[in-house]
């Protein structure tokens, strides 16, 4: 546990520092594009987030492959030097903290707020609609939600919003019930 906090602090320290370079160059809503698009990237593909997490790769490998990345995809100048840095500097691995806490920079900076919503099956239009509408209502700003699918919360749903989670998925109440039925 001490480990993901301390990843996710650096993965916050390089995020502001990318924030405000970005910001200063004006190019903030490219930056926040090009992570966007390495989220999904590392989402879809298990051997660029095998090659990010592994310690069998050195900086250097990691570096060429994401410059390889960078080039091929054609990311922003300053993302590519960004990520160069990132794993020059041995921290490829908070890539995903990095691109969390900068989307939240990101989202804060245009008075949005960015929440995760995951849910058991995909949500409809409505549903959506009905989620973002609770969310407004709650935080009192607009939300730029970023859906997922779990099938393993079997129904319900989980809001992320920052640090604070909303569980009111069936595993969770499954697994109080469960607790609550073996100290019975």
């Amino acid at each position: 546990m001490a480990d993901d906090s301390k990843v996710s602090n650096v993965g916050g320290r390089y995020a502001q520092a990318l924030f405000d370079l970005a910001n200063d160059e004006k190019k903030l809503s490219a930056v926040e594009a090009d992570l966007k698009a390495l989220k999904k990237m590392s989402a879809d593909s298990k051997d660029l987030r095998s090659l990010l997490a592994s310690p069998a790769f050195s900086a250097d490998d990691k570096g060429k492959a994401l410059a390889a990345l960078g080039a091929k995809t054609k990311l922003n100048p300053t993302t590519r030097k960004f990520l160069g840095l990132l794993a020059a500097n041995g921290r490829a691995s908070a890539l995903p903290a990095v691109i969390t806490a900068f989307e939240a920079l990101a989202a804060d900076a245009r008075g949005a707020i960015s929440a995760q919503v995951t849910t058991a099956v995909p949500l409809t239009t409505a549903q959506s609609k009905g989620v973002a509408a609770a969310l407004r209502t709650a935080l009192g700003k607009d939300p730029e939600i970023e859906t997922r699918v779990d099938p393993a919360l079997l129904g319900g749903i989980k809001v992320q919003v920052g640090s604070r989670l909303f569980d009111a998925s069936l595993r969770s109440k499954l697994d109080s019930l469960k607790f609550a039925l073996k100290r019975a």
